[in-house]
């Protein structure tokens, strides 16, 4: 697959914030189910800075890994999953190509990346923007910034997904 920002390759679009619970998590689900109702295959990374674990002890998968398996598939007739161990963080071009070809990607937590950027900001939860109004492609906000890029409402998946598909030329 390949990564990047032109017409021609697949684009990659992070939803970032300055703290947790700034509500990207529940934005990228308003974009996801939007981005899906048009039609468009949707791929979402997570960078999570912490320790995760999405098997449950005491399944077959997660014995294999206990017992020492560097890599674990679980395949059923719905979902796929493949879990790897190991000592490296992949960076996100080495996830990005790994992934199956979809029209649009989305990244949440990967803050300090190069990839096009939409900044969350929530006025409970912000003083300031994190980034220059330079380094986004937009703002989603319950605040109106007048900035030099769109700012979108919080609700407005829509309105964002008009301007990904424009931006994007997705169909």
């Amino acid at each position: 697959m390949n990564s990047g920002e032109n017409s021609t390759q697949t684009p990659i679009v992070s939803i970032v914030a300055r703290h947790s619970n700034s509500g990207k998590t529940t934005l990228l689900e308003k974009l996801v189910r939007e981005a899906k109702s048009r039609g468009w295959r949707v791929a979402v990374v997570k960078h999570d800075a912490h320790e995760f674990e999405i098997d449950k002890p005491g399944k077959d998968s997660w014995r294999f890994t206990q017992a020492g398996a560097d890599v674990v598939a679980i395949s059923s007739p719905h979902k796929m999953a493949i879990l790897e161990s190991g000592e490296l963080e992949r960076t996100l071009d080495e996830v990005l190509e790994r992934l199956p070809d979809v029209d649009l990607i989305f990244t949440e937590g990967y803050k300090h990346g190069n990839k096009p950027k939409i900044e969350v900001f929530r006025s409970e939860v912000h003083r300031e923007l994190f980034y220059k109004p330079e380094e986004l492609i937009a703002i989603v906000s319950d605040v109106r910034f007048e900035v030099g890029v769109p700012c979108f409402d919080l609700e407005d998946a829509v309105g964002i997904c008009d301007f990904l598909a424009e931006k994007y030329q997705l169909l």
